[in-house]
């Protein structure tokens, strides 16, 4: 991908361009999951090759900039689509923020 194409990708989230769910469901549930399990995965095993704490957290944080940008994308749109399932997506997005950034 080019960085026109994850420029595009960051502002159509950002604008509210993207369809909720793709932006609920894929970009924030299986995409932005899937990078902080890998993160955490990775920070586990810096951690028991004694690696200094402050690169473990790093990388075990690294990836709440993303999830905090996904979270207000998710609210941004919602809050444009209406409706009891984006309200019910804007407290499944902050859930999942919560759950990312503490596990």
């Amino acid at each position: 991908m080019s960085l026109a194409g994850i420029g595009s990708f960051f502002r159509s989230r950002w604008l509210g361009q993207a369809p909720l769910d793709q932006l609920f469901w894929r970009d924030m549930v299986l995409v932005g999951t899937a990078i902080s399990v890998v993160s955490s995965v990775l920070a586990l095993i810096l951690l028991g090759l004694k690696m200094p704490l402050g690169l473990v957290l790093a990388v075990h944080f690294a990836p709440v900039p993303y999830a905090v940008f996904l979270t207000i994308a998710v609210w941004r749109t919602a809050e444009k689509s209406g409706g009891a399932k984006a309200s019910l997506m804007m407290l499944g997005s902050a859930v999942w923020l919560i759950a990312t950034v503490v596990v």
